[in-house]
């Protein structure tokens, strides 16, 4: 698999949102209500996206030209974390928690936390993500975990 990190841009906000989409309706639709991933879906219409892309460090994976998948960093929190279900389990989501990871320690930070998706509690436990708590925002369960950053 050859997969390329970077930067993400205006012009990719349609594509970080199909991204994003698909792993709602794929992957997060196991463990959320159809009412929840509706709700979540409206935070990453393209526009939304576009917005975010202002105020966050947001990378993408590029497989070839296509966005596969994206994370961002707000700070010292990591946020929308999303790999398109038809390329999961290949490590692209590591990969770009290594570029999200070498951000922050060359920021300064010196732990992350992740308001987790119950979906992706696994995996962030894998990446060496402690659980802190429990959040609900209405039915919606969110898991917020923190790993220390060695710099």
């Amino acid at each position: 698999m050859d997969c390329q990190i970077r930067s993400a841009t205006l012009d990719d906000s349609a594509a970080i949102s199909r991204v994003v989409i698909a792993a709602l309706r794929g992957t997060n639709s196991q463990d959320y209500s159809p009412e929840i991933i509706a709700q979540v879906e409206r935070s990453f219409a393209p526009e939304a996206v576009s917005a975010l892309l202002g105020k966050r460090k947001v990378f993408v994976a590029l497989l070839g030209e296509t966005i596969a998948g994206t994370a961002s960093l707000d700070g010292n929190v990591v946020r929308s974390v999303f790999v398109d279900p038809a390329h999961q389990g290949r490590g692209i989501g590591r990969l770009l928690m290594d570029v999200i990871h070498a951000t922050a320690v060359s920021a300064g930070v010196g732990a992350l936390r992740v308001p987790s998706s119950i979906s992706a509690q696994s995996f962030y436990a894998a990446l060496g993500y402690q659980t802190i708590r429990d959040e609900f925002y209405g039915a919606e369960r969110t898991i917020i975990m923190e790993k220390p950053l060695a710099g």
